[in-house]
C-alpha cells in the first residue's frame, strides 16, 4: 500500500520512517544528483540568516531535527566559523536509525539522538536554534513538533525551515518543473537507491504539502514570529525563518 493511502496517522509515520531506513545508504549521492548540488547554497542561507538574526558570537546548542545524515550540521559548523559564532553543541535527532548510522560516522563533532520531531528529546528552552531541512512535510502531526520546537527553543530562539512547499504552477515553465518533479525525479531517485516508491512519495508529498502561507501562519499560531522567507529555484524549494516571541 503507498504511503498516500494510509489513513492511520501512527501507521503512516512508521512507513516514512522505514522508507527512510531503506535508503539512507544512497541517500546523499541522491540527493546531490538530484539536486545538482544547489541545495547546499540553500542550506548555507538558512544558517547565515539564522545567525544574522540572533547577533550573537556565541550560542549553545544548534539542534538539527530530522537530521538524516547529518548534512545541515555540517554547513551549520562551517558558516558558524565564517560569521564568527563559536557553538557549545550540535545535536541532532531522528527517528530513522538506519540514517543516523550514516550520520555518527560523517559527523564526528555531533551528537545524535532517534526521536521524533513531535516529540523532542531535549529540555525545555534548552537550544537556540532548531533546523530541519525538507523533513517537516514527512512528520504526520506537524503543528504538534512545531509546538514542540518553540518549548525546546531559548526566549528569542530561531527555527529554520528548509521544505518543497506547495506551488500554484500555471506557466510553461512551471509545467516543465512539475514534469521533471513527478517523472524524472523518481525513476533517477529509483535507480540510485533501488526503491522507485520512496522516489515516487517525495513529489506526491509535495503535492500533498502546504504553500508557504500556510505553514508561516502554522508558526505564527504556535508562537513564532515570522523573519524571512524566500523561495529558490523557480519555487522548489522554499527558506522560512522564525523567532519565538
Amino acid at each position: 500500500m503507498g504511503i498516500e493511502k494510509l489513513t492511520n496517522k501512527e501507521e503512516k509515520q512508521q512507513k516514512i520512517v522505514e522508507m527512510f531506513d531503506d535508503i539512507a545508504s544512497t541517500y546523499d549521492l541522491a540527493n546531490r544528483v538530484l539536486s545538482m548540488g544547489i541545495d547546499i547554497q540553500w542550506r548555507k542561507k538558512g544558517c547565515d540568516k539564522a545567525f544574522e538574526i540572533l547577533g550573537k558570537d556565541k550560542l549553545t546548542q544548534i539542534t538539527d531535527v530530522a537530521t538524516g545524515t547529518g548534512d545541515l550540521l555540517i554547513y551549520w559548523k562551517e558558516q558558524a566559523a565564517k560569521n564568527g559564532v563559536e557553538i557549545e553543541k550540535y545535536v541532532g535527532i531522528d527517528p530513522s536509525v538506519g540514517m543516523l548510522e550514516v550520520a555518527r560516522k560523517k559527523v564526528d563533532f555531533a551528537t545524535f539522538i532517534e526521536g521524533k520531531a513531535q516529540e523532542l528529546p531535549i529540555e525545555d528552552e534548552s537550544t537556540d536554534v532548531i533546523s530541519i531541512s525538507y523533513g517537516i512535510r514527512n512528520v504526520v502531526d506537524r503543528v504538534e513538533a512545531l509546538q514542540e520546537f518553540h518549548r525546546a527553543l531559548k526566549p528569542d530562539g530561531i527555527v529554520v525551515i528548509l521544505e518543497f512547499t506547495k506551488q500554484e504552477r500555471r506557466g510553461v515553465l512551471d509545467k516543465v518543473v512539475d514534469f521533471g518533479m513527478k517523472n524524472i525525479l523518481p525513476r533517477i531517485g529509483g535507480l540510485i537507491s533501488k526503491n522507485y516508491e520512496a522516489y515516487k512519495y517525495l513529489p506526491d508529498s509535495i503535492e500533498e504539502f502546504l504553500t508557504t502561507k500556510m505553514l508561516s501562519d502554522e508558526l505564527e499560531s504556535v508562537g513564532f514570529e515570522m523573519k524571512y522567507t524566500k523561495s529558490f529555484s523557480m519555487g522548489i524549494s522554499t527558506l522560512l525563518v522564525a523567532q519565538k516571541k
